[in-house]
């Protein structure tokens, strides 16, 4: 490891000028590229203290051996120099998103004497119009079906031209009029050609003049009674409308625009692309990369921009590019595509209207890409096995954990405090086994308490099950296990799943088996105050032959108990991987049961406490009277006059409406408005299906979130 301080450029070296720097290694490989618009202030944040630097900046700047700068004259050169840079070099510690060669093109060899349409993949040649990228390949070619016969362009090899021109008979393509055969000089090269442009015309969006003209022809050859030509026509117009069909139209204003965005966690990122062209998409691309520098949304759109660009010129480069953050600064960006370009290019982040509802659906589009990559990585039983190894490794275990069980505490302002427990074994989920706890303990907002009392409850009914089945070795101790009549930890609300496996080990009862098997890893999430409060309970009850560990989000740091220092595992380790992937999976679990709870509650009426009053007979109520507020002063006489309710049930309605606190005012939930449940008939406080609130504030967590 080396230690800046020995390659630090001495001060006044430096200039204050734009310019691109590059980091070596000891064996002069470059690891990482970067431009700024003043060098030495830029490298002066690089030799800190290293206390102060990020992670992943102190692994590039101890991986260095040397540091070198390229000065330019403006921010636009620093760009292209440092996009060149990063394609020659491949420098470790930049960002690189994964190629997209495999994403097939409709391409237009209009460099060709016929130009011919096909399928293409890799990079792109000169002289070549390209329309997509697509999603698959089988997308191209039902377009190109269908447009063949309207634009019967070439689609044949070199091989089969030539042939074909040899023996002078064209293709089957040419004989069912799919193809205008130059090859036997049915039609001119510059006619072919004309038709191929026309053809590239149609694909870039400048779709009315065709149809248009289709038509006109159309009720030309109607006119002269040319019935089986109007009819051909007739059928080429539904083929273009059927091809323009397979690309809904999205910006009614036929805009030219790219629209990119971004999903991103602590490790990773992806990338999504949609062209639209004429207001319709005309292909989409994507790329995930690991995120090996500490950067930024408007860094990683950067890199994005450089890209996707970076080889593109004219027509390529769209008028408008919609993004979901500027990078920092914009203006040498901007001044870069439009360069690009040969025109202007508008960089910005949309704010309203039919553009922000698409780049709203490109950002699902990127959050479902990052998920299924994290899900294919994860379904490799050796990349599996690996990360279970790594973290046995890591954690100073006996052996690899099979069973890991994560714990997680979600609350809002300290109401409705909830936990999770979540269950994987052999590095999958296993849901059938996931838990829920309501915290009972104590009220208020301490996730360090909460993480005590809920890590007691699960592990004294696990000694409790191992007490009843025997399973004590000689001279052991249970500790006395807090259970609810139903078999149930105190406190919880008394079910995981709704529906457990046919298959799960059952009590003698006939109920599923709960918390009856230990694990060999306790996580939780949270750093040492979290960590600290687990292994206090485990101790407590005895039990010294459980690991527990805490993941810290800010860093991904892995805290010990007892430890000062964390484990930091390797920014590439799987074992880290897995570790974030089950904490993330036990904060969905508690996030979901906490706002299941608080919507129950905001749904409450002081009506659910009279016994044997169902929904039915409680809408009855609200319509007869139009309002919670006036069936508080209703008599138990009035109440007896809705249908269905007798007189014993009208006093426990009395009895529960006297002794219920009343409610808030009602809320608009379009407006946020308060309102008087006696101006608006029906709309009352605490009646069933209401909510008092338009929501809530977002979830106000622990230490560590």
């Amino acid at each position: 490891m080396a230690d800046p301080s020995s390659y630090r450029p001495r001060p006044g070296e430096i200039p204050d000028s734009p310019g691109v720097y590059r980091f070596r290694d000891e064996h002069r490989r470059v690891i990482y590229v970067g431009k700024a618009k003043s060098l030495r202030q830029r490298l002066a944040n690089y030799f800190q203290d290293l206390a102060g630097l990020h992670p992943r900046t102190r692994s590039m700047v101890t991986t260095a051996a040397s540091v070198e700068w390229t000065v330019v004259s403006t921010e636009v050169e620093a760009l292209q120099l440092e996009y060149s840079w990063i394609k020659e070099y491949d420098p470790r510690f930049n960002v690189k998103y994964r190629d997209d060669k495999s994403y097939p093109y409709l391409a237009v060899t209009m460099n060709e004497e016929y130009p011919r349409v096909q399928v293409m993949r890799g990079h792109k040649k000169k002289g070549v119009r390209y329309f997509g990228p697509y999603a698959h390949a089988w997308a191209i070619r039902d377009t190109v079906d269908l447009m063949l016969r309207v634009f019967p362009v070439r689609t044949c090899s070199a091989g089969v031209l030539k042939n074909a021109a040899r023996t002078g008979r064209p293709c089957l393509l040419g004989y069912i009029g799919k193809c205008s055969a130059p090859c036997v000089e049915r039609i001119s090269a510059e006619d072919h050609r004309e038709l191929a442009e026309e053809f590239c015309d149609f694909m870039a969006g400048r779709t009315g003049t065709y149809l248009r003209r289709l038509e006109r022809q159309m009720a030309e050859a109607a006119e002269e009674m040319e019935y089986e030509r109007a009819a051909r026509l007739r059928d080429d117009i539904g083929a273009l409308k059927k091809a323009m069909e397979k690309n809904a139209v999205v910006l009614a204003d036929a805009t030219d625009a790219d629209l990119i965005a971004v999903a991103e966690d602590e490790l990773e990122a992806a990338v999504q692309i949609f062209h639209v062209r004429g207001g319709r998409v005309r292909g989409q691309r994507g790329w995930v990369t690991d995120k090996v520098e500490e950067i930024t949304t408007g860094a990683l759109v950067e890199h994005a921009l450089q890209q996707l660009y970076g080889e593109e010129t004219g027509d390529a480069v769209p008028r408008e590019v919609l993004v979901p953050a500027l990078p920092d600064p914009v203006e040498p960006v901007q001044e870069w595509l439009t360069g690009r370009r040969g025109a202007n290019v508008s960089l910005r982040v949309p704010q309203r209207g039919d553009k922000k509802a698409l780049m709203e659906t490109v950002q699902r589009n990127a959050q479902q890409a990052l998920v299924l990559h994290k899900t294919k990585r994860a379904s490799d039983l050796t990349t599996r096995s690996r990360a279970l190894e790594e973290i046995s490794d890591a954690l100073g275990l006996d052996s690899a954990p099979l069973r890991i069980e994560c714990y997680d505490i979600s609350h809002l302002q300290g109401d409705d405090v909830v936990a999770s427990m979540v269950v994987f074994e052999d590095g999958l989920a296993r849901k059938s086994e996931y838990r829920r706890f309501q915290i009972k303990g104590f009220a208020g907002q301490d996730d360090v308490r909460s993480m005590h009392e809920v890590i007691t409850r699960r592990f004294r009914r696990y000694l409790a099950e191992k007490e009843r089945t025997g399973e004590w070795a000689d001279g052991e101790e249970p500790g006395a296990a807090e259970t609810a009549p139903d078999g149930t930890v105190a406190g919880t609300d008394g079910a995981g799943l709704a529906e457990p496996p046919a298959n799960t080990l059952t009590e003698d009862d006939g109920r599923p088996k709960r918390f009856a098997y230990p694990p060999q890893l306790v996580v939780v999430d949270g750093g040492a105050p979290q960590v600290a409060a687990a292994q206090r309970a485990l101790d407590e009850l005895g039990i010294d032959d459980i690991a527990v560990c805490g993941l810290a989000k800010r860093l991904e740091e892995v805290w010990l108990p007892g430890d000062d220092d964390p484990v930091v595992l390797p920014r590439t380790s799987e074992g880290l991987y897995l570790l974030q992937r089950i904490r993330d999976e036990a904060h969905r679990f508690a996030i979901t049961y906490q706002r299941a709870k608080r919507a129950k509650r905001f749904r409450s009426s002081p009506l659910d406490d009279v016994p044997g009053l169902g929904d039915t007979r409680k809408q009855a109520l609200i319509k007869h009277f139009g309002s919670l507020k006036r069936l508080r002063s209703a008599t138990i006489e009035q109440i007896c006059d809705v249908p269905g309710i007798g007189r014993k049930t009208a006093e426990t309605i009395v009895a529960a409406l006297a002794q219920a606190v009343p409610g808030g005012p009602a809320v608009n939930t379009a407006t946020g408005e308060i309102m008087d449940d006696t101006e608006e008939p029906g709309r009352q406080p605490g009646s069933p299906g209401e909510p008092v609130s338009t929501g809530a504030p977002d979830e106000r967590r622990g230490q560590e979130r």
